[in-house]
């Protein structure tokens, strides 16, 4: 009798957010297992240079999907919460949001972004206090796992945006994982994001410049 998949959820704040941060682990994980993302908000406070057409959330939502779909992610779910204004007024909506998505979904194992939002965006920080909060409400979901960058990794980053936190020393890391054979999956994921050029530009260079791994903290249950 065939074994079923297992079921992997990521959740994010903006399209991008995936390719930017744990592609390259989503793609391997999408080789063994049923892997979906949820997406808080369409993205559409990003950069407004873009000279596409169409209005920008529209644009992010469509290369959010191309992404997924190079990563071979089974499906994203847009919750529609504004770009930008993700904060404790809107903290139980968020929370109930993403706990319908999970509960039709009925994952094992969660991934976002650290607790200080790998950047220092409020947005990120928000969801990921959210999906902690979820974590530890909801039984079925048995490890959560906080995507994060290495002091090394984060030392070539400009603080481009605001305060962005430093990154984590070695023996602070619970679990790497060898995204070597998906990285060009992981390239083209970010590539998808066309609209947010500039971001492109400055993030490429430093991930083809380190090791071909990336890095949690994790909790277990």
């Amino acid at each position: 009798m065939k074994q079923k998949r297992k079921t992997i959820v990521a959740v994010f704040a903006h399209p991008d957010d995936e390719a930017f941060g744990p592609a390259g682990t989503l793609a391997k994980f999408a080789q063994t297992h049923d892997v979906y993302v949820i997406c808080a908000t369409n993205g559409e406070a990003g950069d407004k240079t873009y000279a596409g057409r169409g209005k920008l959330g529209d644009i992010r939502r469509k290369e959010l999907e191309a992404s997924a779909k190079i990563l071979g992610v089974k499906k994203v779910f847009f919750l529609g919460f504004k770009d930008g204004t993700l904060s404790n007024n809107l903290y139980h909506d968020l929370a109930c949001s993403v706990e319908r998505v999970l509960q039709k979904l009925k994952p094992d194992t969660l991934i976002t972004f650290e607790l200080r939002g790998v950047s220092g965006h409020i947005d990120h920080i928000v969801t990921a206090f959210v999906v902690t909060y979820v974590f530890e409400r909801m039984p079925f979901i048995k490890k959560l796992m906080y995507f994060c960058v290495t002091a090394k990794f984060r030392k070539p980053m400009k603080s481009y945006f605001i305060h962005v936190p430093p990154g984590y020393d070695e023996s602070e890391i619970d679990e790497a994982i060898d995204i070597s054979t998906v990285f060009e999956k992981k390239i083209a994921a970010v590539q998808a994001h066309v609209s947010q050029k500039k971001d492109v530009l400055r993030i490429l260079p430093v991930l083809q410049r380190f090791d071909k791994k990336e890095h949690f903290l994790v909790l277990k249950k």
